[in-house]
C-alpha cells in the first residue's frame, strides 16, 4: 500500500453512501429541490440570480469543507452538500443560457465533454471510476467535481429535451424515467456497474427536474399547478425523513464495527 495515503485512509472511509434505493429517491428529490428552490429564491423571494448564486456558493463551499473534513460518512453533510450542488448545478445552466444566451445544444456538448475530461483525468491518474473506491482526499475532489458538472449536464439536458426539443413536463418524466430504467436492467443484465451508475446518476437530474417542474409549474404552462414552494418543502421534507433514517442505519453500522 502507498504510504502517502494511509494517513487520508484512516481518516475517511465510507466518505460515499452505498447505492440502494434511499440513495436514488433522495438523488432525484434533491434534484427537484435544485430546480424549484434556485427559482424560487431567485423569482419569489426576489434575490435575483447574482445573489442567489452567491449565497448557495458560499453555503456549497461551507459544506463541502464539511464533507472533505469528515473522517467518515456522515449521511446529512453528504446529503446537504448534495442538494447544494444541485441547486449550484441548476444556476450555472441557467446563467449561461439565460444570462449570456448560451444554446442548451452548446451548454449540454460543453458540460459532456467537461465531464468526460474529468473522468479521463481522473481515470488515468487513479486508474478507477468507482464510487466504492472514494478513500483518498484526491478522488474525492474527482468525485465531488464530477457530481456539480453532472447536475449542469443534466439541467442542460433536461432543458433541451423538454423546452427546445419540446418533450414538455409530462412526456420528460416519462422519457427520463424509462431510460433509467433501462440503464438498471442493463446492470442486472451485467452491464459495466460503474458505466451505468454514472449514466443514471445523469439522468436523475432531467428526470427530477422534469417532475419538479410537472409539480410546480401552473396548469396553463402544462404544470399540476403545486407551486415552487409546496414542491420543495414537501420534496425537503421527504428527504430529511429518508436522511434521518439513513443516519439510524449508519449509526448502528458504525456501532457494530466498534464492538
Amino acid at each position: 500500500m502507498n504510504r502517502s495515503r494511509v494517513p487520508y485512509l484512516t481518516q475517511a472511509i465510507n466518505k460515499v453512501p452505498e447505492v440502494t434505493a434511499a440513495f436514488w429517491v433522495i438523488k432525484i428529490m434533491s434534484t427537484t429541490v435544485g430546480e424549484t428552490g434556485a427559482d424560487y429564491l431567485a423569482v419569489h423571494v426576489g434575490l435575483g440570480t447574482a445573489m442567489t448564486a452567491a449565497i448557495m456558493m458560499a453555503l456549497l463551499a461551507a459544506a463541502l469543507a464539511l464533507q472533505l473534513r469528515a473522517r467518515q460518512y456522515v449521511p446529512w453533510i453528504y446529503w446537504l452538500t448534495v442538494v447544494l450542488v444541485s441547486v449550484v448545478g441548476t444556476q450555472i445552466t441557467d446563467a449561461l443560457t439565460d444570462g449570456l444566451g448560451v444554446s442548451l445544444y452548446a451548454s449540454t456538448t460543453v458540460f459532456a465533454v467537461a465531464l468526460a475530461v474529468i473522468f479521463y483525468v481522473w481515470y488515468r491518474m487513479e486508474h478507477t471510476l468507482s464510487i466504492r473506491a472514494i478513500d483518498t482526499r484526491r478522488r474525492e475532489l474527482f468525485y465531488w467535481a464530477a457530481i456539480l458538472v453532472t447536475f449542469a449536464l443534466g439541467t442542460a439536458a433536461g432543458d433541451l429535451a423538454t423546452e427546445a426539443l419540446g418533450l414538455g413536463f409530462r412526456l420528460g418524466v416519462f422519457v427520463f424515467g424509462a431510460l433509467i430504467a433501462i440503464t438498471a436492467f442493463a446492470s442486472y443484465i451485467g452491464a459495466n456497474r460503474v458505466l451505468t451508475f454514472w449514466i443514471a446518476y445523469i439522468l436523475t437530474r432531467p428526470l427530477g427536474a422534469s417532475l419538479g417542474d410537472l409539480l410546480s409549474q401552473a396548469r396553463s404552462y402544462g404544470g399540476l399547478g403545486f407551486g415552487n414552494v409546496t414542491t420543495s418543502i414537501v420534496f425537503l421534507a421527504i428527504i430529511v425523513a429518508l436522511v434521518a433514517f439513513v443516519s439510524i442505519a449508519q449509526g448502528r453500522i458504525d456501532r457494530s464495527r466498534i464492538v
